[in-house]
């Protein structure tokens, strides 16, 4: 039995399936309707997730504000319906354009449900598709980064699909009435950069290409586009190396800890505390950005190696993304949500090209030299 995807609605592929393990089908190719998310959202918004959510008042001021509710951080609805509200709407980093310099690079990933692939085609454009098979929606290919292909084939049943998305071959359909490989391509995402980093946006219009930088820059970081680039979040750095941990709690605990305005370094980050001028340190708000910064211990830097420089910058990016510029460094760190009580925490980190040359040659940095 032959389950084609039809491309009209794309949320439909918010998750992926594995091929099932009994082999023995019909050679019967029929078509299968796909039934409707409406029902599910339906009852998401009927769930008790409504009810933690009007729980906060933003109207309150900071100076009575109290502590969340724990069930905002456990409880299975709410995690559900921050996806639907939180994380498939505006644009959110995905990853960096290293991993997709050149064409037929590429790197997958996952978004809540969402399993996502983002290449660079022939002609040098980067293009973003859910990471699912057409067919009978198996993973098409396997997660990780930092990979090159010519095309895709899926695993099951070797569906072939380009770098544009395009169906190439559909293996034993031929005599199949009605079917036209020009609509099975794999549904896109939208997708843009900003920076050194890639961008996805799940719920605006689809588009093939990459959208206008201008109008990215505004929907993701408001008025803070230009107050980033010039305090050196930019595209001049050199790609080092990636870490990744999976942490046993909420999303929104580690975004907490990163936002507390440098309230616990001194007492958890002794080190760090040591480099850095803490009178100095300052918090300012924007619209979908807060941005830390403080003053290092040396304005002085006689090792151009040094962390910290003169001074840090911390940015918040709502709703899960984080850069940290000090010295000759930047460190990015993305938190993706697992679940209620999971989420994993990926940190890139970047050096001024210079540096990497001089202190790592052509070869990617081990991050042990830097933490």
């Amino acid at each position: 039995m032959m389950m084609i995807l039809e491309a009209k609605n794309p949320h439909f592929l918010l998750q992926s399936t594995k091929p099932p393990n009994d082999k023995t089908h019909s050679n019967k190719h029929k078509r299968k309707s796909i039934p409707s998310v409406t029902v599910c959202q339906c009852l998401l918004r009927n769930s008790d997730a409504g009810k933690l959510v009007h729980e906060f008042d933003p109207k309150v001021p900071v100076e009575k504000a109290v502590t969340p509710p724990s069930s905002w951080y456990t409880d299975p609805s709410f995690f559900q319906e921050e996806l639907e509200r939180v994380f498939y709407r505006g644009w959110q980093a995905v990853g960096c354009i290293e991993h997709i310099k050149d064409p037929g690079d590429f790197f997958t990933g996952r978004l809540g449900d969402v399993e996502f692939l983002i290449c660079r085609d022939e002609k040098g454009n980067i293009r973003a598709f859910h990471n699912v098979c057409r067919h009978h929606a198996s993973l098409l290919v396997s997660s990780g980064t930092a990979h090159k292909a010519s095309c895709f084939v899926c695993p099951y049943h070797a569906w072939t699909y380009g770098l544009d998305g395009q169906l190439l071959k559909a293996t034993r359909i031929t005599g199949i009435q009605n079917f036209n490989v020009k609509d099975f391509g794999l549904v896109p995402i939208k997708v843009a950069t900003w920076g050194p980093f890639v961008l996805l946006n799940l719920d605006k219009e689809i588009s093939w290409h990459e959208a206008d930088i201008n109008t990215v820059a505004s929907e993701w970081l408001g008025s803070c586009s230009e107050i980033l680039s010039t305090n050196g979040v930019d595209s001049s750095l050199s790609y080092v190396c990636r870490r990744e941990y999976t942490i046993e709690c909420n999303w929104k605990v580690f975004c907490d800890n990163y936002l507390d305005g440098g309230y616990h370094v001194p007492y958890a980050h002794k080190g760090l505390a040591s480099g850095l001028q803490l009178q100095s340190y300052s918090t300012k708000m924007y619209e979908k950005v807060s941005i830390q910064s403080c003053e290092g211990g040396s304005m002085d830097r006689k090792d151009d190696y040094d962390r910290l420089g003169s001074k840090a910058l911390y940015a918040f990016i709502y709703p899960n993304f984080m850069i940290n510029r000090y010295g000759p460094w930047m460190d990015t760190n993305l938190v993706l949500p697992l679940g209620p009580r999971k989420c994993q925490v990926v940190f890139d980190y970047f050096l001024e090209a210079s540096l990497k040359r001089k202190h790592f040659g052509d070869k990617s940095a081990q991050c042990e030299l830097h933490a």
